[in-house]
């Protein structure tokens, strides 16, 4: 009897190599059977060759996590602070994927050490993947992002007895007073969460926002607790500890899973460019907060977890947080360790994941995604034949569309926007001159190559390249164009009419 390769004869389905072709026996292929094994046990070997590789690099930091799945619904009308399709409006919910982790730990770490604890959160908007990567205190240990790795490193452990080193921990703490208050937070009651649903999220850094008509306010994002704040004694975590190493992994889980859906009040703090200028504190600065008496809470929404992801390895371990990841109303700020971030983050992924890390199901924008970034390892092609480079005149390509561009704003005595790079430059007088420099027979030859293989084209593109020729020499456009059959007069007509000077 044959069946197929979906289903045996008892109806189950078939086992199958990663290729897909059914396997008959699940045991190894030997001479005798005493062994020893064939060579020719692609299906044993295949087993064995890509169990030594399932592992991938664990994060430096926040190595050890949980996630889940959830949504944010919009409950309050900010639009006057910016325009991100995922405020759009009041009722408005939005799919999404959070990551609960230890920092210092690595993956092997007990959910119920004290440490602060990362609050990462990827938004699937219609308008792209907005990821806010933050920790459950509004604060950090360092303002400068060149003390940031060295930091962790006091965090890891010791490179001669690979032990956790308080002498490094607190060298480095009684050199950078900024740190101080963070150290106070983390030492406090509040340093040991019970559950990651018993914990407040904040984004931490100071974000832009930018509503419809381009007016710019400064942000701070929090999400509070539901749940209502629990924490444990030391006493009461190294009993935890004792028993279950995974207890936060273990209560998060299950609690969805019963339908205990966690649930965060998301609130944010705005400052105006004005209040910025004068407050008493750096504002872009990591180490300090804003007074709420000062820039109260402005409710924006609730965020619910509600659903479990199915495979932890893809779900879990491959999602990739980076603050880079933002959309249209919602941008960055100064803050120095933010403006660090947007690289650093973006890179790790590129390392632990590789360059396509955004086509895995879990960080796949729910959007349509057009651009020419192509090919690398695991790329999917889903591109298929479209155009690969920019700028084109191919009518289908994606083009940027300057109603989503950012307004300029101003740091310090500087203007800070995306200024046109073809304008204001002599792009033609140099390449003029190299041309006069060049004898007779030069120039001919030179115009030969060039109509070789701007011959090969469509008459608009021949047509727009000679525009450049002849702004940068008479000649040197007269001479291509001949050599492309096109009439000269005609085509010096067409650029007086178009106010050129050949």
């Amino acid at each position: 009897m044959t069946t197929a390769n979906n289903g045996s004869a008892a109806g189950c389905p078939v086992l199958t190599t990663a290729n897909g072709a059914p396997i008959g026996v699940q045991q190894a292929l030997t001479a005798g059977p005493r062994g020893p094994l064939l060579m020719q046990d692609v299906a044993l070997l295949e087993q064995m060759q890509h169990f030594n590789r399932e592992r991938i690099p664990e994060r430096v930091v926040h190595a050890k996590g949980s996630g889940a799945y959830g949504t944010f619904t919009v409950t309050q009308d900010v639009t006057r602070y910016t325009r991100a399709a995922i405020f759009s409006k009041v009722g408005k919910k939005t799919e999404c994927f959070l990551r609960f982790s230890t920092v210092a730990g690595e993956r092997g770490a007990a959910d119920a050490e004290r440490d602060v604890r990362g609050f990462a959160l990827k938004f699937y908007t219609e308008e792209g993947n907005w990821d806010l990567v933050g920790n459950n205190t509004p604060v950090f240990f360092v303002r400068d992002p060149y003390k940031f790795q060295n930091f962790i490193h006091t965090q890891k452990r010791n490179p001669e007895t690979n032990l956790r080193d308080m002498t490094m921990q607190w060298d480095f703490w009684s050199q950078c007073p900024e740190a101080l208050h963070q150290i106070t937070i983390l030492m406090s009651d509040r340093g040991i969460p019970a559950t990651y649903r018993h914990l407040n999220g904040y984004g931490s850094h100071t974000y832009s926002l930018i509503n419809a008509i381009g007016e710019r306010v400064w942000c701070k994002f929090h999400f509070k607790t539901l749940q209502g704040i629990r924490n444990m004694t030391d006493e009461e975590a190294a009993g935890v500890i004792g028993q279950d190493r995974e207890s936060h992994q273990r209560d998060l889980f299950h609690a969805i899973a019963k339908g205990e859906f966690p649930r965060w009040r998301v609130c944010i703090q705005v400052m105006t460019e004005k209040q910025a200028e004068s407050f008493r504190w750096n504002p872009f600065d990591l180490t300090k907060v804003w007074p709420h008496a000062e820039f109260p809470l402005i409710e924006v929404g609730v965020l619910e977890l509600n659903r479990n992801p199915r495979n932890y390895h893809a779900e879990v371990e491959q999602a990739a947080f980076k603050p880079s990841a933002l959309v249209p109303g919602i941008g960055p700020s100064p803050d120095k360790m933010l403006q660090a971030r947007l690289m650093s983050y973006a890179d790790t992924h590129l390392y632990r994941l590789g360059v396509n890390h955004h086509q895995i199901p879990v960080n796949r924008p729910r959007c349509p995604v057009m651009n020419y970034i192509r090919d690398g390892a695991m790329a999917d092609g889903s591109y298929g034949s479209a155009t690969n480079y920019w700028p084109n005149t191919v009518a289908s390509a994606p083009k940027p569309d300057p109603s989503f561009a950012d307004p300029a704003w101003t740091l310090g005595q500087t203007i800070v926007d995306r200024f046109d790079s073809t304008q204001g430059h002599d792009d033609y007088t140099q390449a003029g001159n190299l041309f006069r420099m060049f004898d007779e027979g030069h120039r001919d030859r030179l115009a030969s190559r060039i109509a070789g293989g701007l011959g090969q084209t469509s008459r608009a593109i021949q047509e727009r390249m000679l525009c450049h020729f002849f702004r940068a020499d008479p000649d040197y456009g007269t001479r291509i164009a001949k050599k492309l059959g096109i009439d000269t007069s005609a085509f010096h007509q067409q650029m007086a009419a178009a106010g050129a000077k050949v």
